[in-house]
């Protein structure tokens, strides 16, 4: 089979540069295209590893040291920390890429010839590269994205002055800054349902709030205390909602303060 070095040249470079742009947007980087274009361009140079005798070690040390070139030229080099979440990212992302190309040629492919997959003669790596490669990158994103809302889901427990307690997943709502204004006490939004056969909501508290576009009185109820990875704080209040905050397995926004309060730094 004729394998063409300019096309060989081309495929290098667009992969390189679709996992650059993935690591950019994934990590919130902001570098420039252009930063990019220049890593991706780096990164090309790898095909004339095709043409140099190097045994498998002295391969793997020269792919390294060239990756590591290409994330230095697109996204500088800040810290050790910075450099190195930097290249672990783009490892992961590279891995995702390769493993799903490879698992789609296997799906329709009649014989692997070296490096690339053939189909009736014709080489497919091009259609799957130029044309798959962006949609499993954004998928890949959209999942990452995902992720990152689950891990803000923690289980929380509340106890009430009745000798009750509940046992929820909570939300760590960075947008929820309710505080009540005189005690000080950080709020929690739950919704009315979810405290059916708990505690009786008879005589609550009403504290005002304040946003960019509402501001009135939300209900309140006063809590023993609320537990969070085996830690228990006093110094919260349950807010009542009418409306569901959340799906998807989430039962109540936390406040803010959580991240200070629960998290162990």
């Amino acid at each position: 089979m004729t394998i063409y070095l300019d096309a060989l040249f081309f495929l290098n470079f667009f992969f390189d540069f679709l996992l650059l742009l993935t690591v950019s947007i994934t990590l919130k980087r902001n570098v420039k295209l252009r930063k990019v274009f220049f890593g991706a361009l780096i990164g090309s140079i790898s095909i004339f590893s095709l043409f140099l005798n190097f045994n498998n070690i002295t391969l793997f040390l020269f792919k390294i040291i060239l990756s590591l070139i290409m994330i230095s030229i697109t996204f500088g080099i800040k810290d050790k920390k910075y450099l190195i979440n930097n290249m672990a990212y783009f490892y992961m992302t590279s891995v995702v890429l390769g493993g799903f190309l490879y698992f789609l040629n296997l799906s329709f492919r009649e014989n692997v010839s070296g490096l690339m997959f053939v189909y009736d003669d014709v080489s497919i790596n091009y259609l799957f590269l130029v044309i798959i490669s962006p949609i499993i990158l954004y998928i890949y994103y959209k999942q990452r994205r995902e992720v990152s809302f689950y891990n803000k889901i923690v289980p929380v427990t509340f106890s009430f002055y009745n000798g009750k307690t509940l046992k929820i997943n909570g939300f760590i709502d960075t947008g929820n800054k309710l505080i009540d204004p005189i005690t000080k006490k950080k709020i929690v939004l739950i919704n009315k349902k979810k405290l059916k056969g708990v505690v009786s909501i008879r005589s609550p508290m009403y504290v005002p709030y304040n946003t960019l576009n509402h501001h009135g009185l939300i209900k309140c109820i006063k809590l023993s205390s609320i537990e969070i990875f085996g830690i228990k704080k006093s110094d919260y209040l349950l807010g009542i909602s009418e409306d569901d905050l959340l799906n998807d397995g989430v039962d109540c926004l936390l406040n803010f303060k959580c991240l200070e309060d629960f998290y162990v730094k």
